[in-house]
Order: C-alpha cells, then sequence, then structure tokens
C-alpha cells in the first residue's frame, strides 16, 4: 500500500473556505493508497471537504505547528539548535507513518522538517517551488536598508531554505523564473514542472461570439503588484463593457471607490472569492482575461484562461519578462496603461477574427505545454519512479 506524507505550510482551512482546492492536489494520478498530510499551521479543517484533494486515498491529517518565536532568539547557533528540537515532533509523526515518499510544497518550516525526517529516518523527499522569494518573498525582508532585527530574520529563512532545498532528492519549481532561486541555492537535481490545473472544470471556449454586452474578467489578488486600476480605468472609457474582478485584499475598498467616482459601479463587479470549479467552469462565457502583475510568474489563473482559450491581455512587468510568456504569440502583451488597455480591449472586442485567433493560439500551445493530462502525469512518474527505488531497497 504505497503511502505518501505531504508536508505543508498552508492553513487548510483558509484554502478551503476560498474554494481554491483542485481535485487530486495531494495526490495526482492517485499514485498512492494512503496519504497523511501535516501542515506546520495550527488549524482545524474540514476533513471530509479535503477528501477530494486526494482521491479515493486514506487520508489521514497530523499538525506540528511552527515556532515563530525562534526567529528572535540569539546567538545564530542556539537559534538552529532549537529549531532542530522543534522538528523532533514532526520526525517523531514521520516514524509512526512509515512512509514511502515525502512530499512538500514550498520552501518554508515544512521543508526544512522533511530535511530533518531525511537525515533522521532516509526517507526521500521532493518539493515544489511556487514562487521565487528572491523577488516574491512571503517570509523574509526585501531591501537593502534593514535593520539587524530584519538582517537575523532574513538569516533564520535563509538558512531554513537552503536547508530544504540541499537536502531535497529533486527540486520541482512550477515556471521558469524560480530557477535562478533554485541556481544560487547550489541545487543539483532539478525540474520544472508546471501546475496540475482543474481538468474536471476546465473547459474549451468554442464560441468567440461577442457577448451583449462584452464581459471581461480580471482574476487575481487586489495588491499593489497586481493593481487592477488601469484595466478598471480602461473599461470605465469603453460602453457597455462589463469587468468582472475575482480576488481579494488591501486595495479592494480603494478600487470599489474608483469604479463609483468613474460611475461605472454597475458595470465592474468584484467578487472577493469563487470556488475554483465555478471559476475554471465559468471562463468561457467571458470575451477576454485581463489582468496586471509585476509578479515574476506564470500564475494559474493565466494557466486556466489559455488553457481553456480566452483570449489573454497582459502587461509587461517591470524588469526581466516571464520566459513562458515570450514564447510564442499567444498573449496580447500591453503596457500597464490606461490607454494600453483600453486600445488591446477595444481593438480585441472589436475584431471577431483577431479575438478568435488570439483565442486559438492560446489554446493550442496551452494544450501542449500545460494540459492538465500532460503536467498529472509528470507528477504522478515522478511519484513511481521513487516508488520503484524504495521497493529496490527493500527487495
Amino acid at each position: 500500500m504505497p503511502r505518501l506524507l505531504v508536508l505543508i505550510p498552508d492553513c487548510i482551512s483558509d484554502i478551503l473556505s476560498k474554494g481554491e482546492y483542485q481535485p487530486l492536489y495531494y495526490n495526482p494520478g492517485e499514485v498512492f493508497d494512503e496519504v497523511h498530510i501535516l501542515s506546520t499551521a495550527a488549524d482545524s479543517p474540514d476533513v471530509a471537504a479535503l477528501q477530494r484533494t486526494v482521491g479515493r486515498a486514506r487520508l489521514h491529517l497530523h499538525f506540528h505547528p511552527t515556532d515563530l518565536a525562534l526567529t528572535t532568539r540569539r546567538p545564530d547557533f542556539l537559534r538552529r539548535h532549537a529549531l532542530r528540537r522543534w522538528a523532533r515532533g514532526g520526525i517523531d509523526i514521520a516514524r509512526r507513518i512509515k512512509p514511502d515518499l515525502i512530499r512538500c510544497h514550498g520552501a518554508d518550516w515544512n521543508t526544512y522538517l522533511a530535511s530533518r525526517i531525511k537525515q533522521e529516518l532516509g526517507i526521500p523527499y521532493v518539493m515544489s517551488l511556487h514562487i521565487n522569494p528572491d523577488v516574491n518573498s512571503v517570509r523574509r525582508y526585501l531591501g537593502q536598508d534593514l535593520s539587524p532585527a530584519q538582517r537575523r530574520h532574513n538569516q533564520f529563512y535563509e538558512h531554513m531554505e537552503h536547508e530544504g532545498l540541499r537536502h531535497a532528492d529533486l527540486v520541482m519549481p512550477v515556471y521558469k523564473p524560480i530557477l535562478p532561486y533554485v541556481a544560487r541555492h547550489g541545487v543539483a537535481s532539478v525540474r520544472v514542472c508546471y501546475n496540475v490545473l482543474n481538468s474536471d472544470y476546465l473547459r474549451r471556449k468554442t464560441s468567440y461570439a461577442l457577448n451583449d454586452p462584452p464581459k471581461i474578467i480580471c482574476v487575481g489578488r487586489l495588491l499593489n503588484e497586481k493593481d487592477p486600476t488601469p484595466i478598471i480605468r480602461a473599461v470605465a472609457s469603453l460602453p457597455k463593457v462589463e469587468l468582472l474582478i475575482v480576488g481579494d485584499g488591501p486595495k479592494r475598498s480603494e478600487l470599489e471607490m474608483l469604479t463609483g467616482q468613474l460611475g461605472v459601479a454597475d458595470r465592474v463587479q468584484f467578487a472577493p472569492a469563487i470556488a475554483n470549479d465555478e471559476l475554471c467552469r465559468m471562463l468561457p462565457d467571458f470575451d477576454l482575461f485581463a489582468v496586471h502583475t509585476e509578479y515574476w510568474e506564470l500564475n494559474k489563473s493565466v494557466l486556466e484562461a489559455l488553457l481553456t482559450g480566452l483570449p489573454v491581455v497582459i502587461n509587461h512587468r517591470r524588469g526581466e519578462p516571464v520566459p513562458e510568456l515570450m514564447e510564442g504569440d499567444f498573449v496580447r502583451m500591453v503596457d500597464n496603461t490606461e490607454a494600453d488597455y483600453r486600445a488591446a480591449i477595444a481593438e480585441l472586442l472589436g475584431d471577431d477574427d483577431a479575438r478568435r485567433a488570439l483565442g486559438m493560439r492560446a489554446y493550442s500551445h496551452a494544450q501542449a505545454n500545460w494540459a492538465p493530462v500532460q503536467t498529472e502525469a509528470v507528477y504522478a512518474g515522478i511519484y513511481r519512479k521513487y516508488l520503484a527505488q524504495a521497493g529496490d531497497r527493500t527487495a
């Protein structure tokens, strides 16, 4: 009975409440008959609601919460000693489970724990990376003018990330912009493995006849780096066009006030959260997908739109471009200005042939590179490889 231990830093309840979990997220290919999920966040999620993430496998939940007080402990060698002591509880859980393989999501407390489990128990682990922390940091402070306390904080997480990366059997960035971060840590075994998206609900856009009124969708967190203000202003300058903004964040109130000031509150709607199943199902009903992001990433919402054949308008980000978006003429790239978004939207909404051609190029390119059946098979193949190696060791 193949047994997988998944180590995550996430609060499962938060992800469940947003409806973001996809089928088989933690057990792609249903390779494992038993899946144990261990979170380093204190939580009490609905186990039944999480079952879809492992398919028919038996699901078990465990928790080994982080000790954030360790980040301020001094001197450094005492902090590292305390961190190893913290990991003992997670090692004990793994010792009882006896997994064949460990899978980590992200480079955080969970991957440090995986490195300690491997060193103590000899269990291999693979880890996926979903951001480049050197560019879009979650834990660490960015910039040069840092206080001594901030530098100590960064050193703590740099050590934690490095330990998790250097002991991993395989590191799997989910897009190419993460590769420089992996290279900086000197990781030898690396493979880009794109996210497995919602194959149950993603469907192809079959009609490019324009809605009346035309409908645009924008999906993303509402923060400075993904501020949709130029898109809102562009839509406000175009008669009748409707915009649905899916996502929440610190800029939401400001953006809602802007729609009132522009007199388009009836044409620009906000949906803080839509379950991923429903979002994927409804994407082909829109005419365009428009988004602004300065993140150096190929995010899931853009991939979902491309996989349905929905025409995508996206900005040139400040700094180095996303390599995957430069590998073909399948998105409409614009500068992050009201004028550029307006021109692109007006052109595509006004030209049925151009809109259809862009959507069909998007669908063809996305299916060739990121089709869920292909990306799922990649992860399943990796799992089976390590299961076979485990069988060889015990034979």
